[in-house]
């Protein structure tokens, strides 16, 4: 649609936009007539304006009020005339620095990413986690205290996994390290999910050489293992609130509520990683485009990181209002994960 609309309505058009995601507000004829600096009427620009209406890009929210962009508007401004702005060398500093994964778990890393997107973007940050499926190089036990233990787990990439699990309270020193040499046998250089099923069968049919304390112990660790987020993938999302500081009805505070429900369900997860891997780089789905939740009010700019077999296990972005700063938001994403891609393998 972008090529039918003249180069004077096209200018009109991205006129408002720019001060609609700048201010939130509608916007008027003057106004645009003071930001374009030439010599076009309020007249004019209302019948330009008019004529915008009519094609769909863009609606009054109130009688005789300002304009402000549909949808499909904001669809046609981000595809035909967004301008994506460039990161300087210190944001990209900033961002590496953030994401440096030196002494952290993954999961570590990826929160952080998360609040660090959400504060450079004064939206909500959220990152889909990576499966944990690349084969291990290294397990180890270490006693908490009564009754708890940490499990190390390290990958064939270097990426570090931490577990708190159970134990029997009063499990001697040397069980752990029972516990650690048998798993270290079945689990190094295979995935857990490779290993989990034949670990289970040989304790079922005590077929292993571990004592009824280890075999406990195992038992805990996999089911542990199998049933937390990080073996099938997490969604972490930071600065939720942020999505609250557009909202000005009742009615824009159901939807956001709405939308928090649909973060927080197993089925997002899975829709977003349906959604990046359909794609290459950013993707952008706008209001009823979103994948989460339709008619939500929002935008979600979002963007897959792939493992070392270029296989999409993840994905990073942010959601925040429609009017969100497409220009400077989508480098952000797209330089965030690419440096987890890298970190990943």
């Amino acid at each position: 649609m972008i090529t039918e609309l003249n180069k004077r309505s096209r200018e009109i058009f991205r006129q408002i936009v720019d001060a609609y995601v700048a201010t939130g507000e509608p916007v008027g004829s003057r106004t645009i007539s003071r930001r374009l600096g030439m010599a076009l009427s309020p007249a004019t620009i209302r019948n330009v304006m008019a004529d915008l209406e009519e094609q769909g890009l863009l609606y009054a929210p109130h009688t005789s009020a300002g304009r402000i962009p549909t949808e499909a508007g904001l669809r046609l401004f981000v595809n035909g005339l967004l301008e994506i702005g460039a990161l300087s060398e210190d944001e990209r500093g900033a961002i590496e620095a953030k994401c440096s994964s030196s002494g952290r778990s993954m999961q570590d890393v990826l929160g952080e990413a998360s609040t660090m997107l959400s504060g450079l973007s004064h939206c909500a940050g959220l990152v889909v986690a990576p499966k944990t499926d690349r084969p291990l190089k290294h397990i180890e036990f270490v006693s908490l205290g009564p009754g708890r233990a940490l499990v190390v787990l390290v990958n064939e990439d270097g990426l570090v996994e931490n577990r708190v699990i159970e134990v029997p309270v009063g499990l001697p020193a040397s069980t752990l390290q029972m516990v650690s040499n048998y798993l270290s046998a079945k689990l190094v250089g295979r995935t857990l999910d490779e290993a989990r099923q034949e670990v289970l069968r040989e304790i079922e049919e005590q077929k292993t050489q571990l004592d009824e304390l280890s075999r406990r112990v195992v038992a805990a660790g996999l089911a542990t293992w199998a049933g937390s987020a990080g073996n099938d993938g997490q969604l972490i999302v930071r600065g939720q609130a942020r999505l609250l500081e557009d909202v000005t009805a009742l009615s824009d505070l159901e939807r956001v509520r709405s939308l928090f429900e649909a973060l927080e369900t197993k089925e997002a997860m899975l829709r977003l990683l349906d959604a990046t891997g359909q794609g290459d780089g950013v993707q952008i789905f706008i209001g009823a485009e979103n994948v989460l939740f339709n008619h939500s009010g929002c935008t979600l700019i979002i963007s897959p990181f792939q493992n070392s077999r270029e296989r999409v296990i993840g994905a990073i972005g942010v959601i925040g209002p429609t009017r969100i700063n497409y220009a400077r938001i989508i480098p952000l994403v797209d330089y965030t994960a690419k440096v987890i891609g890298r970190l990943i393998g």
